[in-house]
């Protein structure tokens, strides 16, 4: 059994920003020692979270209103009495999300559906640096 981990490093724009990290997970699959097995993303932060998505526009469009709706900006958030900062909907929509993902690879290639990317999501109120764990994992 083989552990490689490393990172991917995003610069976001923060309001539910979407940004296709799928390309680059493959890449970093493709190159590695490892030919089956699995690869866990983590993000680092607590306004942030992975999933996967048809990235197109408009479902992208779709994504982001359902936060809205789901999960306002502009009601009353407690955590927004601690630092003041307004990011209070960031971080209850980051735990819904979740902050990882696994995705089983075989022959160096990550085991997708034809119209199913992996999306890196930013959920906090202003433009950050992000960094998401990689571990690949298998033989």
């Amino acid at each position: 059994m083989t552990v490689l981990t490393g990172d991917i490093t995003l610069q976001s724009r923060g309001e539910c920003d979407i940004i296709d990290i799928t390309s680059q997970l493959a890449r970093n699959v493709e190159e590695s020692a490892v030919h089956s097995g699995i690869v866990t993303l983590f993000v680092i932060g607590s306004t942030a979270g992975i999933t996967t998505i048809e990235y197109e526009p408009h479902l992208a469009s779709d994504f982001r209103s359902m936060w809205e709706r789901v999960i306002p900006r502009d009601i009353p958030y407690e955590h927004n009495k601690t630092w003041g900062d307004g990011n209070g909907h960031s971080h209850v929509r980051a735990s819904v999300l979740g902050p990882s993902l696994v995705i089983p690879f075989s022959n160096k290639k990550l085991t997708l559906g034809t119209w199913q990317q992996i999306v890196f999501v930013d959920f906090d109120n202003r433009p950050r640096s992000r960094k998401i764990v990689t571990q690949i994992l298998g033989e």
